[in-house]
């Protein structure tokens, strides 16, 4: 059977793994926004150019701007609900992990404390087999 120590170890490498999850949804995340802001940048360029090509499609580019920015507002909600994660799994990974090591101490002083107490019975017991 394994200890409690030992379960709390694999549930803390558990969360961690969560918690890099949610780092890595958090960078794809940003790295979206940052496409969308290049394409922004690039549709703002063609709308702001004197190419006459660019001019018939300036009505075109105000609506993809629109749409662009709208899903940026989104991605940025979904960039702040990635990071509100990453805080919440490292807590509970912390957490976790705190329990391990007090469960470990609390292991190592139940041994410690069972090896005095095999010193003290096999004391009482060879001094039982002196004093016959």
């Amino acid at each position: 059977m394994k200890n409690r120590s030992d379960k709390l170890k694999r549930l803390v490498t558990v969360q961690r793994h969560l918690e890099q999850m949610a780092e890595m949804d958090l960078a794809m995340t940003t790295q979206q926004r940052q496409e969308v802001a290049d394409t922004m940048d690039a549709v703002a360029g063609a709308i702001n150019s004197l190419n006459p090509v660019h001019r018939g499609f300036s009505g075109i580019y105000a609506a993809q701007i629109g749409k662009l920015r709208h899903k940026d507002t989104m991605l940025a909600g979904v960039q702040q609900m990635h990071e509100m994660r990453i805080v919440r799994e490292r807590t509970k990974g912390d957490r976790l992990e705190e329990r391990m090591h007090e469960a470990r101490d609390l292991e190592a002083r139940e041994a410690e404390d069972d090896a005095i107490y095999d010193l003290i019975d096999q004391h009482v017991a060879y001094g039982d087999d002196n004093g016959r």
